[in-house]
């Protein structure tokens, strides 16, 4: 008799902890893990702080400067190439470049709403909604084929007061951050950058290293000239007609 009282206490126990359970939920059990913050699964990720430091700071900078490849952290630039096309580049990578693709879709490791979510984090944390407010830059990408002899010209127009006659360097303006301005002819840096990452810079500008955009030369002397889009797909089909067949690498001597 008290061995049945027993086991009939036993059952009770067990049927009030199943109550229990069932109307906190298996996430309050005491000791289980994860009973702190959720933890998400990688693809679950939308923060964009945490997006672009596993993603993008290893090549564009911490704070999306002072990087390896093209600062972020400009303003012009972002408003030039606009919110779509960057996550178009985010997702499909850019060809002929060490810029690779991000998307599920294109082999990358992110979906299609954590490459939004850059894209649009970009925007938000380093854009400027008025900064070409009333501006007419040139376009992204060009449309017309360049001309190297035109492109000369208009490097020596808008970039040689900084860069040299030539391109090969110049001592720059001691009050500058860059200090002296190294080639931009040399052949390794020319194989190393594409044609439209020197688009991009020509008419965005490096603002960390006090390079203008297309709206000035900085000659103090004369107005700011602005460049058209022409001149600028000029001036870099001159940088490109300086490019080595084998960059880095001794000129082969004369017989």
């Amino acid at each position: 008799m008290r061995l049945a009282t027993l086991k009939s206490a036993r059952h009770s126990a067990f049927g009030l902890a199943a109550v229990c359970i069932a109307s906190l939920g298996c996430s309050h059990i005491p000791g289980r893990p994860g009973n702190g913050p959720a933890v998400l699964r990688p693809d679950e990720v939308l923060a964009f702080p945490k997006l672009y430091k596993e993603n993008c700071a290893a090549c564009h900078g911490e704070n999306g400067k002072n990087g390896v490849a093209i600062p972020l952290a400009n303003p012009v630039y972002l408003g030039v190439a606009g919110e779509d096309r960057l996550r178009q580049i985010i997702a499909n990578g850019v060809p002929g470049t060490l810029m690779p693709p991000f998307a599920k879709s294109a082999g990358g490791m992110l979906t299609d709403q954590q490459v939004a979510s850059l894209a649009q984090g970009l925007v938000r944390t380093w854009g400027s909604p008025g900064v070409l407010a009333g501006q007419n830059p040139p376009p992204y990408l060009a449309t017309q084929p360049g001309d190297p002899i035109r492109g000369q010209q208009n490097y020596t127009t808008f970039c040689a007061r900084c860069h040299g006659a030539a391109g090969a360097g110049a001592p720059g303006d001691p009050k500058s951050k860059s200090g002296k301005l190294g080639s931009i002819v040399d052949s390794s840096y020319l194989a190393l950058i594409s044609d439209q990452n020197l688009r991009s810079i020509t008419i965005a500008g490096l603002p960390d290293r006090d390079m203008p955009d297309w709206r000035s030369d900085l000659d103090s002397s004369k107005p700011a000239q602005a460049m058209t889009g022409q001149e600028v797909t000029d001036i870099v089909a001159w940088f490109a007609s300086k490019r080595s067949v084998n960059p880095g690498q001794p000129y082969p001597t004369q017989p």
